[in-house]
């Protein structure tokens, strides 16, 4: 949508640091930029326009100039905040919620964030005291990030951009890629780069005398709710209604991507979109496009497709991996990536479906996620015996796992929707593992957070503050952001999750139906065999490619080099999955992705040929 870079301090030339800030992620606002400076604060702004083309440029100051604003997101309520200012005395000179968002902190200070409706990351600046405010939306749709050098702060929309600022010197953050193992996406505060972190979806900061607060405005909260299904039904259809209407604003063309599953086919036929816009892989088994072209027929929509070949996908990785700025083992975001190729050919603003699957329990395994079957015949203090037994084993077994996972509590055996190494397998890949802190102690606090409900709830619960704004919400922003293309996901909205988030069990997951309820909303706007057809989730066939010698080949001689990220690694075993793999033994394809894509991202980030990157 934007892009924001500033930092506090006095260098050299203040003006040229952040426009080679500004260059770096210039992507994200093709359509203009602008510059505040003063004795101590520099901040820029890199401008998509969607809203009040004419009146929205950035820095944006207040009347009275105390005040400067930069903004990246979109406050779908702007023009019910704007009258509610209007009547306490606000007098406004444009039409764009950047200059609603100044008014709100003026009247409210950091108490209008909980009013905002929409995805937001923004810095406010005070010039009289050199007081510095920021916040990030509720769910962390847009992304923010932050370095501290001394009494000096520099932030920026994409960590890209520190890479032109003098105090910042790129070194690999270990702890967070031992974590990236078990995870497949960055899971900590901390980045990928030592000394930057994130600022967490819900939290605000206030940076003041080269003093650093955090503050944390918002927590998700399930209540789940004995409610009559049609009233949870109900509920969700008028929240989804709402939200699309209020997604829908803007000057310009909105498009949707529509794969076969029943998100963004809800979006697409409630919407009033023109245009679709759909991608497939070239096997009939990963290709959702006839499934896309046969609804928006339907519908009378316009389906624009894509077939991606092999080589497509192949030749797009070490691009889309700069754009991600930290390694992701989702294959699915290069799909994503080229997918807002296509789409930013024909429109500049796409809707897309992420939050619902989180939301309302999309995923396969919340239907029956650790069935015990004739284990739980036996006494729970059995089965940790048992667990506590198999795991001194210097060996595994088929069925190992199974045994183990039934002698763990929920919190133990879920961290969440992917784990791809374990913290044993991890250690044994590692050549320096450090070994300070388990998957499981990570995430134990948000369990401690929901005390009390149901599995299914909990579960939710750790995914909605985890793997939404560690991965899917992170491909939504970096790979559509990296085509210009601003994309909005309505299913994110309050209201929406509210409606979620008060749903019973019964009403999430029936039998082998994921998101029953949700369905059943979506049913009032879809033919059936829509509303209850399961999605491929993007699939990627990378298991297969890696079957083929071309791309072994590619895999194994990344495996082989001489540092290139490789340092950090044993080789053998990596090898040993890899053969293994080609040859049919053992599906090894996202242990293998996991750790390749690692090796693509640090060659963009830390080889001397990219790492002087513009753009």
């Amino acid at each position: 949508m934007c892009g924001i870079v500033g930092f506090t301090g006095k260098y050299e030339n203040n003006e040229e640091i952040i426009t080679a800030m500004l260059k770096r992620i210039q992507h994200r606002g093709p359509d203009g930029h602008g510059i505040y400076k003063d004795d101590n604060f520099t901040l820029g702004h890199l401008r998509l326009s969607l809203i009040d083309s004419i009146g929205g440029h950035q820095p944006l100051h207040s009347a009275d100039g105390k005040y400067v604003v930069a903004f990246n997101g979109m406050i779908y309520n702007h023009a019910e905040l704007r009258e509610k200012l209007t009547a306490l005395g606000h007098a406004f000179a444009t039409q764009c919620d950047t200059e609603v968002l100044l008014h709100m902190y003026v009247e409210y200070g950091a108490d209008m964030l909980n009013q905002l409706r929409g995805p937001f990351a923004f810095v406010i600046y005070n010039n009289e005291n050199g007081k510095i405010f920021g916040a990030r939306d509720f769910f962390g749709i847009k992304p923010f990030f932050y370095f501290l050098d001394g009494d000096n702060i520099a932030f920026a929309s994409e960590i890209k951009a520190f890479m032109a600022h003098p105090a910042f010197a790129p070194k690999l953050n270990t702890t967070a890629f031992e974590q990236y193992l078990t995870f497949n996406y960055s899971a900590l505060p901390e980045t990928f780069f030592c000394g930057v972190f994130r600022l967490l979806p819900g939290h605000s900061f206030t940076f003041d005398g080269g003093k650093m607060e955090i503050a944390r405005y918002f927590t998700p909260t399930f209540a789940p709710k004995e409610v009559p299904l049609e009233d949870s039904i109900s509920a969700i259809e008028k929240s989804v209604a709402e939200s699309v209407k209020l997604h829908m604003q803007g000057e310009y063309e909105i498009g949707s991507f529509l794969s076969s599953g029943v998100d963004s086919s809800y979006l697409s036929a409630t919407s009033g979109v023109k245009k679709t816009i759909t991608v497939g892989f070239e096997s009939e088994k990963f290709n959702e496009t006839n499934y896309a072209k046969e609804l928006s027929d339907q519908l009378g929509i316009e389906n624009i497709s894509r077939t991606i070949t092999a080589e497509d996908y192949w030749n797009a990785l070490p691009k889309a991996m700069y754009h991600m700025d930290e390694p992701l083992g989702d294959a699915s975001a290069i799909g994503f990536f080229l997918a807002s190729e296509e789409a930013a050919k024909h429109v500049k603003i796409a809707l897309s479906g992420e939050g619902a699957d989180e939301f309302f329990c999309g995923y396969g395994v919340y239907r029956n996620p650790f069935p015990l079957g004739k284990m739980k015949l036996l006494p729970f203090p059995v089965r940790r015996l048992i667990r506590n037994i198999l795991l001194r084993l210097p060996f595994g077994f088929r069925g190992a796992n199974y045994l183990i996972r039934s002698g763990e509590h929920l919190e133990e055996k879920y961290i969440g929707l992917t784990s791809f190494f374990t913290f044993k397998e991890r250690n044994r890949i590692l050549r320096n593992p450090t070994a300070r802190v388990s998957p499981a102690q990570l995430v134990r606090p948000l369990y401690d957070q929901s005390k009390g409900l149901d599995d299914l709830t909990r579960m939710q619960n750790l995914d909605v503050q985890m793997w939404l704004p560690g991965d899917i919400l992170v491909v939504a922003d970096r790979m559509s952001m990296a085509h210009s293309l601003e994309t909005r996901t309505p299913l994110m909205d309050m209201a929406v999750f509210e409606a979620g988030a008060s749903l019973p069990p019964e009403h999430k997951v029936k039998g082998r139906t994921t998101k029953a309820a949700f369905r059943l909303a979506a049913a009032r706007h879809l033919p059936e065999e829509w509303f209850n057809k399961e999605k491929l989730g993007f699939p990627v066939p990378f298991s297969r490619w890696l079957q083929e010698e071309k791309y072994y080949s590619m895999v194994r001689e990344a495996f082989m080099q001489e540092g290139g990220g490789m340092e950090h690694f044993k080789r053998k075993p990596l090898l040993e999955m890899l053969d293994k793999h080609k040859s049919g033994k053992r599906d090894f394809s996202k242990k293998i992705w996991c750790v390749y894509a690692f090796l693509v991202w640090h060659k963009q980030y830390f080889s001397e040929e990219n790492n002087r990157k513009d753009a």
